[in-house]
């Protein structure tokens, strides 16, 4: 694979009793980071995969039935951590950002796009179909706020499902195969199912060598993989699909064991984010 250079950063964060994401796990409420991965591509310039939490959350959540998600999700977004200071505080050049990789389409991975709404973005035909589906209720309960993502993003549109597939390194293993969003090997999308309608990862190879694996939300926590604790049944059901979860956590675990340098990465982990960037404290 192509090399590039990355950065797992992040940007706003919420609190959730840890039971809901992991069974068995505590009813004391826990931060979970919105983490965004900054991926400096060596020609083509900066692409983010995904946006993390913006500002745009709270205008988006301030109607009914919209406000259910805010309080279900309270956002902590700093000053710090608003685009332009954010940009500047990891020496970003918003030119040379070439595009937006999107794992799915709820409203902790999305609502900085309207920052990018000029940008091409790489995501999955199936999220934007389900982002669009009527029912403003059922697409709440789902994490799904249409306000969030610009209104012209099928003109600048790459769908994963239309890229070439590709055969993934044996450090990925059991993941066999990725698509090819940009074309030259360096960025291959892993569809990882269960989470919700079009739920994808990213594999990647750093600079230094490094295997990643970008996993979104198919967990919320490296314990999960460690320990293929999935959370209850009540969480998955509500936002996709169990038994499909259920069957990439086995994926990911067993990636885990077999490949000990590969990083998984979620997005809600702060331990494997410390752990990533070599400030983990423990």
């Amino acid at each position: 694979m192509t090399r590039v250079g990355f950065r797992w950063l992040e940007r706003g964060s919420t609190r959730h009793p840890e039971v809901i994401t992991l069974s068995g796990g505590s009813v004391c409420a826990v931060d979970f980071p919105a983490l965004v991965g900054v991926i400096k591509h060596p020609t083509r310039g900066f692409f983010l995969f995904d946006t993390g939490y913006d500002s745009a959350f709270e205008e988006a959540t301030d109607p009914f039935p919209e406000r259910f998600y805010r309080w279900t999700t309270p956002v902590e977004l700093g000053a710090d951590l608003e685009w332009q200071t954010w940009l500047k505080m990891h020496d970003i050049d918003e030119t040379q950002i070439a595009g937006t990789i999107v794992s799915h389409f709820h409203g902790d991975h999305v609502a900085g796009m309207r920052h990018l709404a000029e940008k091409p973005i790489y995501c999955a035909k199936a999220g934007l179909i389900a982002l669009r589906k009527p029912g403003r209720f059922g697409r709440v309960r789902q994490g799904l706020l249409g306000g969030l993502v610009p209104e012209n993003v099928d003109a600048s549109a790459h769908f994963f499902e239309d890229a070439p597939e590709r055969p993934l390194p044996g450090a990925f293993a059991p993941f066999d195969s990725g698509r090819d969003i940009l074309g030259d090997g360096s960025l291959l999308a892993v569809e990882l199912p269960g989470h919700c309608a079009g739920h994808w990862g990213l594999a990647l190879t750093t600079e230094a060598g490094q295997a990643v694996l970008l996993a979104a939300d198919a967990v919320w926590s490296g314990k999960a993989i460690k320990e293929r604790r999935p959370p209850p049944r009540i969480t998955t059901a509500l936002l996709g699909d169990t038994r499909s979860y259920r069957e990439t956590l086995d994926l990911l675990h067993a990636a885990s064991v077999n490949n000990g340098e590969l990083a998984i990465l979620p997005s809600h982990c702060a331990q494997n984010a410390r752990a990533f960037r070599g400030d983990d404290e423990t």
